[in-house]
Order: C-alpha cells, then sequence, then structure tokens
C-alpha cells in the first residue's frame, strides 16, 4: 500500500529550504519566502520555469497588513511569471494545508512539479493584535478580549485532563524539557537552551503560570520563520540529496464549536492518524520518529494517546519510561518541536515535512537520527479542528 499503489502517482520531496526561526526584526513576509523558495529549488535541481504551480501558506489573520501574498513567490524569478499560486489558510495547519495541495495537484495530473511554502511574521506585532489573530482560529471568542489566548484554550483542555487522569503538571514539565533538549541540536530552532526537568516543572519568575496549569515552558513561542519544499512526480536530476517519498496522507475536520467536541479526544486527529498510516500501510512499529504539533505540552500529551503509544489517560507512560526521547521507541519532536522550535503559524507545517526529510536522507546535522527510514508529521489548527498527518519514507 501507498500513495503510488494506491493513487496510481509517485509524490517525491525533492528539495527543501529553511529559515532560521524566532524574532527576524532584519526580515520581511517577502524575504522569507523568496530565501526558502529559493533555496528549495536549488536543492532539488529544479529551474525557476519548470514550476507548474505555487502554494502558499499562511495564516495572518491581520498581523501583517498585506492580506494577498500569494505572488510573493514568484519574487524568486522572473520565469515564474503567470504560474499559477494560490494561498492556504486553515489556521495553525495552513502549512501542511498547502502541502496536501500541492499533493494533490500532482496526484490529479494537472502539475509535476509543485512549490509549497510555508511562512509568517508575527514577531513585529503587538501582543494585543497576535492574540486576537490566533483566537480567530477559535468560534466562541473570535473577535472576544482575552489575557491567555490560545494558552486559556488548552489549559482547559489540561484542566479537563486533570479531572478525568489526575495532575499533569510534572508529566508536562517533561515534555517541555525533552524539547527544549531537542532543540538544541536545531540550528533553526528559537529556543536553543537545555532548560532542565525541574526548571520546566517548576513555577517561578522566569517560569510563570500564562494559564493555569500551563507555564511559560508549556507554551510555544511567537515567531517568525519560512520553510519550502518542492514536490515532484518523479527524481529530478542535479538534486543536492536523494528523494523522500509520500506514503500516506490524510486531512481530517472536526465540528467548530467546542460543545461538538470532547477536548480530549481529539477526534479528527484520531481520524486523519489512522486514515494515513492505513494508506501507508504502516503501524507505530514501523516509524522511526515523528513531529507532532506541540503548541503547547498538553497537546503533545493527547498526541501520545492519538497516535495510540498509550491507551486513553496513560500517555504519561510515553514520556515518563522514554519512549519518544531521543533512543526512546518512537522519538517525538527530535527538531525541539513547536515548544522550543518555534511556531511561525503558516510555516510549522512546512517545517515539519522538512525536518523529517532531513531525518530521512541523513542531512540532519546535529538532529540526526541514525537510520531513520520512516517518519510521521501531525500538524493541526485550531483545538483539533483542522487536522493533517503524513508519513514519510526515504527512497
Amino acid at each position: 500500500m501507498g500513495v503510488r499503489e494506491e493513487l496510481g502517482t509517485d509524490v517525491l520531496l525533492t528539495g527543501w529550504g529553511h529559515s532560521p526561526f524566532g524574532k527576524l526584526s532584519d526580515e520581511t513576509l517577502e524575504s522569507l519566502i523568496v530565501a526558502v523558495a529559493t533555496e528549495a529549488l536549488e536543492n532539488a535541481g529544479v529551474e525557476p520555469g519548470d514550476v507548474d504551480e505555487v502554494y502558499l501558506g499562511q495564516f495572518n489573520a491581520g498581523m501583517v497588513p498585506l492580506a494577498f501574498p500569494s505572488s510573493l513567490v514568484l519574487q524568486v524569478s522572473d520565469a515564474l511569471a503567470n504560474t499559477p499560486a494560490t494561498r492556504v489558510e486553515n489556521a495553525c495547519a495552513s502549512g501542511s494545508a498547502a502541502f496536501q495541495q500541492g499533493v494533490k495537484a500532482l496526484l490529479a495530473g494537472t502539475a509535476r512539479t509543485v512549490l509549497v511554502v510555508g511562512a509568517e511574521k508575527m514577531t513585529h506585532a503587538s501582543a494585543d493584535v497576535v492574540g486576537a489573530a490566533l483566537l480567530g482560529a477559535d468560534y466562541e471568542l473570535a473577535g472576544t478580549p482575552s489575557s491567555t489566548g490560545f494558552a486559556g484554550i488548552f489549559a482547559e483542555v489540561a484542566r479537563h485532563y486533570e479531572k478525568r487522569y489526575g495532575p499533569v503538571g510534572d508529566t508536562l514539565g517533561l515534555i517541555a524539557a525533552k524539547n527544549h533538549r531537542n532543540g538544541v541540536r536545531n540550528p533553526y530552532a528559537q529556543l536553543r537552551k537545555d532548560l532542565g526537568v525541574e526548571f520546566c516543572q517548576t513555577v517561578s519568575d522566569k517560569n510563570p503560570v500564562v494559564a493555569e496549569p500551563l507555564r511559560r515552558t508549556d507554551c510555544s513561542p511567537v515567531s517568525d520563520g519560512a520553510a519550502a519544499v518542492v514536490l515532484s512526480t518523479r527524481p529530478t536530476a542535479g538534486a543536492a540529496t536523494d528523494p523522500v517519498r509520500l506514503a500516506g496522507f490524510d486531512h481530517a475536520n472536526d465540528f467548530l464549536p467546542a460543545a461538538r467536541r470532547d477536548p480530549l479526544e481529539f477526534a479528527g486527529s484520531v481520524a486523519a492518524w489512522q486514515r494515513a498510516m492505513t494508506m501507508a500501510g504502516v503501524t507505530l512499529d514501523d516509524l522511526d520518529l515523528a513531529e507532532v504539533h506541540d503548541c503547547f505540552t498538553i497537546a503533545e500529551l493527547v498526541l501520545y494517546e492519538v497516535m495510540g503509544l498509550a491507551p486513553r489517560g496513560e500517555g504519561r507512560r510515553a514520556i515518563e519510561e522514554g519512549w519518544v526521547e531521543r533512543d526512546g521507541r518512537l522519538p517525538v519532536n527530535l527538531s525541539g518541536g513547536l515548544k522550543a522550535k518555534g511556531h511561525p503559524v503558516g510555516a510549522t507545517g512546512v517545517s515539519q515535512h522538512v525536518l523529517a526529510a532531513m531525518q530521512l536522507t541523513g542531512t540532519a546535522g546535529e538532529m540526526q537520527l541514525p537510520g531513520a527510514r520512516r517518519a510521521a508529521v501531525h500538524n493541526m489548527g485550531g483545538l483539533a479542528v483542522a487536522n493533517y498527518v503524513s508519513v514519510l519514507e526515504a527512497v
């Protein structure tokens, strides 16, 4: 099974680019897009004029004045003039939404080479502007003032979890410490400091409560950044690395009103995960690593259960017993995840695919997991409303 066998077309990641994530005051949305797109095309050995279609993942929602950025990708080269380019938005999953639109263009036969870019510029905006923009992804709170923003929404998930399964504070601290430790190895990461378990588990002046029970170390930072990937139906001559094959993928949307969702079920993530794995014809034991959407540490904890690493209510075992550590059963977020790498919203999904592809081609540098051959990527928008999963494998 797999995309090639089930749908009749090989979908390959043949080149990629990635910017640093963080407060990039000297960069603009345009400069970030151009830089990573240029890098991706060069690494794929693809001339700009050979690109059949462009997809740009970007959330924005008022964080930058320009609300029509799709043609910024054409700034890479005059040879891209008249190439179809479309902005794709699906909250924090905008990058993976753009990725899957590119995949579907290849499967439809309307393109053989697609350039996918994810980008966001956030750090220049005030906390109120960023908070209001992100809350636009929540049915109940969109357009309302909030002192805690999406941290408050995921804090409610943590409180539900504690009521049902017991305290999680120390467990969330372990997840934060793991991802900060992994982020030290990632040259693109915004937060490259091993903070240690004790610091992440303890409330202090430097690690205050943001929304009970979530501390600052439980929350991903506001970030600038971009990533890009070239998708092709066949290997490209002159590529810098071997390609990576898309073995399976899926997208599932859940209901938007909170009243229609169990806050701990992440039903859309479950559906996307199971269907992507089925398409790829693999199980968890076939994966070497996973990059998942840890916008808050409670999200990663619940995702351990979504993936099937542990039964419901027992996700803590995955971190407490070391299953998701670098040398564990299934290393999760070797990049540092959104927690340490950063979360420039529209870039996140593309970044996850790029860093997984680097692992599968042995080009991940200090992040490299020896012998990695298959990886899964999970990206979600809102509180598990828009859910995307990809399974990638080395060729």
